[in-house]
């Protein structure tokens, strides 16, 4: 078993890393385009200037908040608008695309993290797993819903929602939900609370329409899909395991598709070293954040989150009112 594991564990990063190499590889050159000799560089030059250190800096915000419950789209996209990111005619579709592709560094980071139970649903497809056969179908019935929607309106939802008005709102309301539902846990007291393993497939499916809220930006993916395994009897530990491996799968699709979809302009705006090092940056940045909400959950309530997101909703709103943003 634990061979398999460890080949299941790899085969995964091989696919993954094969991904992006064949999706670099295909960008079309420019200058073989216009009938001029090939140059060396496959990628054309960016148009935008996104200078390494505002790399590394969304590359951070983007790992640091992808995984908690504060929504690290409205996160980007606010940090995108301080910087000036995105303000040129023609970039914003390039800027946007940027903030979703380097969530693979986020995507990697949980496969790290959660490289055993990821391993254990490989396994369960041979039928060696039950358990882990279990997980991965909940897993899918969970993503399903945001999927389907996500392509069907995902450029309205760009179009609509992927401003800063609509980003403090959604930070407000989510700040209060979270409230209240510590308020809510608190009355309710100790009760029995299930295992990761004891989730059934309407369940996961509820907590999946509960992720498609969350195409809303400053909702927070991980918000309500804790709060989902939450209300429906998980016990906190395994609502955010759950979270954090709905978000492997969910954010694995959406980068994939924003790559298919937007990959040439996205390529062509910005350079593929800006790209490497953004990825890198919410790599290391997710890693780290998403150990430290395992460890911060194990003694502190979801309140604090709340807090945060009412204090940044009304900092937010003080910005919009003075043409910050």
């Amino acid at each position: 078993m634990p061979h398999l594991r460890k080949r299941a564990t790899l085969s995964i990063l091989g696919f993954v890393t094969i991904g992006l190499l064949v999706f670099l590889a295909r960008q079309p050159d420019a200058s073989t385009e216009s009938g001029a000799a090939p140059v060396v560089a496959s990628i054309p030059l960016p148009t935008d200037s996104l200078h390494i250190s505002e790399a590394l800096l969304l590359g951070v915000v983007e790992g640091a908040t992808e995984y908690l419950p504060v929504s690290s789209t409205g996160h980007l996209l606010v940090a995108q608008r301080v910087l000036g990111i995105g303000d040129h005619a023609g970039e914003r579709r390039a800027a946007d695309a940027y903030a979703i592709v380097i969530q693979a560094g986020a995507i990697l980071a949980v496969l790290s993290v959660y490289r055993r139970r990821v391993a254990q649903m490989f396994v369960g497809l041979t039928g060696d797993e039950p358990a882990g056969l279990r997980l991965f179908v909940n897993l899918i019935l969970a993503f399903l819903p945001a999927g389907i929607l996500g392509v069907l309106f995902g450029r309205d939802i760009k179009t609509h929602l992927f401003d800063p008005f609509p980003i403090a709102i959604a930070w407000l309301l989510g700040g209060i939900a979270i409230l209240l539902l510590t308020r809510w846990r608190t009355r309710a007291g100790s009760t029995e609370e299930r295992g990761l393993t004891d989730l059934r497939w309407t369940q996961a499916l509820w907590i999946g329409l509960a992720q498609a809220v969350a195409l809303w930006p400053g909702i927070s993916r991980s918000l309500v899909t804790i709060a989902g395994g939450l209300l429906l009897g998980l016990g906190l530990p395994a609502a955010v395991e759950f979270s954090f491996l709905l978000g492997f799968v969910t954010l694995t699709a959406a980068t994939a598709w924003e790559l298919y979809q937007e990959g040439e302009t996205l390529f062509a705006h910005y350079g593929s070293v800006e790209i490497a090092a953004g990825f890198a940056a919410a790599f290391f940045s997710a890693m780290f954040a998403v150990r430290w909400m395992k460890t911060f959950l194990d003694w502190r309530e979801l309140d604090k989150f709340g807090y945060y997101r009412i204090a940044l909703a009304g900092v937010a709103g003080v910005w919009i009112a003075l043409g910050v943003l």
